[in-house]
């Protein structure tokens, strides 16, 4: 038995070394071909936090969403045959979110309007919503919005919605908030008269709660539309394709069905088409029509902002007082207030104070009324957060002067008490006249969390306007004006205290 010739067995192993690195090659090509085919999966961007029936985590399972446009997105990434895939983002910030490219559709139960169109491009409508109107049970004052507004009441709401846009247009006492659970606990307390919302928050919050009642028949018909930045029409006509496949098929009404929204007003989407339902005229707003608004939100801001400071001082010294010269239970207690306030965020405290504390008064049947308006909750949480930052800068402020002004002040025959208003609190002061400054331009700026409980102040107003009108760098620059003309006196003020007072 003869063995292959060496240079026989290289020729063979070169030829089954090319074989390979071609058939290689091939599967690269064709894996890239495939790849570069693929299309990367959609990226859809919706808030979580607005709750149901839209989107809302899962309380099986927390880290998965469920709602009916969950549903709705995961039909549509069928019929695309492509994956839908969800974007946590923040509501106000979804049409921004649009233009940076952060997301490629926006699904959240965002209404068609004229102003939207000018910035995004909109699908066709799957849903058509209508407003429904929600009193406490055995309320029977009124029925229809005309009623609540001749009766003078004080209707509750989401900024920038329908229903919104609604009683601005017939003149109705307003009361605007970020979420839609907050409107119907306050109606619940007795802070407003009634709530409108539109229906599918309405069932989902009021129907089920026995303190709640659905008065009259929904009215103020509108349609819910996915939005897209402007240059994608051809992912447009693919959505559009697939929610008329939907339609047609009855799946979206199943869907509908199961969550207990399905109005027989969804019959009308079947060959409706976006450009149909625009039934809103355009607003042009202008300087003359938002500055207005505007400045009733700095008017409010200085007014919680002097309060709360003016709160905070009084509280504060005589925390730093109790710390210096009091005995050790009231430095204990002192130490204890200002540790407390200091380590809790101001915001959970605006909660309890606005929505807690009723609910203590309840639940103890305490015999006084536990409930604030939300200008005494803002008023009083910024007051009792920044007591604890002023006791400590008081505190530094009074130590700082040296105790030789204390003794000369004894061998003068002046009490202790009279030496303190007399000779060290001018001269502390001084000492603590800049941080407190810093602290006062701090509360003003920090006035913007209070729109959780419903305070419309000049953040919050800034927030309203350049939605309503997308005109977010306009707004935007004269709200910062705003804020420039509230804070810089302060500061100039501050510095001409200190020279004068150097000098005396």
């Amino acid at each position: 038995m003869t063995g292959r010739r060496p240079s026989e067995a290289r020729s063979t192993g070169r030829r089954l070394w090319a074989l390979f690195i071609t058939a290689l090659t091939l599967f690269v090509i064709v894996t890239s071909s495939a790849v570069a085919h693929a299309e990367a999966p959609l990226r859809w961007g919706a808030d979580a936090e607005g709750g149901a029936p839209y989107i809302f985590e899962d309380p099986k399972e927390p880290t998965k969403t469920m709602g009916f446009e969950v549903d709705i997105a995961r039909a549509l990434s069928t019929e695309l045959g492509r994956e839908v895939q969800f974007t946590q983002y923040d509501y106000k910030s979804l049409l921004p979110g649009l233009d940076r490219g952060d997301i490629d559709l926006a699904m959240n139960g965002i209404e068609i309007t004229p102003e939207r169109r000018e910035k995004v491009l909109f699908s066709r409508p799957y849903y058509v919503y209508s407003l429904q109107l929600v009193t406490r049970a055995g309320d029977g004052r009124f029925t229809t919005l005309d009623a609540c507004k001749a009766a003078g009441c004080v209707v509750a709401t989401l900024e920038e919605t329908a229903a919104e846009r609604l009683l601005d247009t017939q003149g109705v006492n307003k009361k605007i908030y970020d979420g839609q659970v907050e409107p119907y606990t306050d109606l619940e307390l007795g802070r407003v008269d009634a709530v409108l919302l539109d229906l599918p928050i309405a069932i989902y919050y009021a129907k089920t709660n026995p303190k709640l009642q659905l008065v009259g028949q929904p009215f103020g018909k509108g349609y819910y539309a996915i939005a897209l930045r402007k240059g994608q029409e051809a992912l447009v006509a693919k959505l559009d394709a697939a929610i008329d496949t939907l339609l047609e098929r009855g799946a979206l009404e199943k869907i509908y069905r199961e969550w207990n929204i399905w109005t027989e007003d969804q019959r009308e989407l079947v060959g409706a088409k976006a450009t149909d339902v625009v039934a809103e005229a355009h607003k042009q707003w202008t300087l003359r029509k938002y500055l207005p608004l505007l400045l009733s939100g700095a008017l409010l801001t200085i007014e919680i902002s002097f309060a709360g400071m003016t709160l905070a001082i009084l509280i504060g010294l005589p925390l730093s007082l109790m710390r210096l010269y009091g005995p050790s239970w009231a430095r204990a207690l002192a130490a204890t207030y200002v540790e407390f306030f200091r380590g809790i965020p101001v915001l959970l405290l605006l909660y309890f104070l606005y929505y807690g504390m009723p609910g203590i008064a309840e639940v103890y049947h305490l015999p006084v009324s536990l409930r604030l308006s939300p200008i005494q909750a803002s008023i009083l949480g910024f007051g009792l957060n920044y007591a604890a930052y002023e006791a400590e800068i008081y505190r530094a402020g009074i130590g700082s002067i040296p105790q030789g002004q204390w003794d000369a002040a004894a061998c003068l025959g002046m009490s202790r008490a009279l030496t303190f208003r007399r000779i060290i609190l001018p001269q502390a002061v001084r000492v603590v006249l800049p941080p407190m400054t810093n602290d006062f331009v701090a509360l003003f700026k920090d006035t913007s969390v209070v729109s959780v409980i419903a305070v419309v102040e000049l953040s919050k107003q800034y927030q309203i306007l350049s939605k309503s009108s997308m005109k977010y760098l306009e707004i935007g620059a004269a709200t910062a004006a705003l804020y420039l003309v509230m804070s810089v006196p302060l500061g100039y003020f501050s510095r001409r205290l200190e020279k004068k007072w150097g000098h005396a």
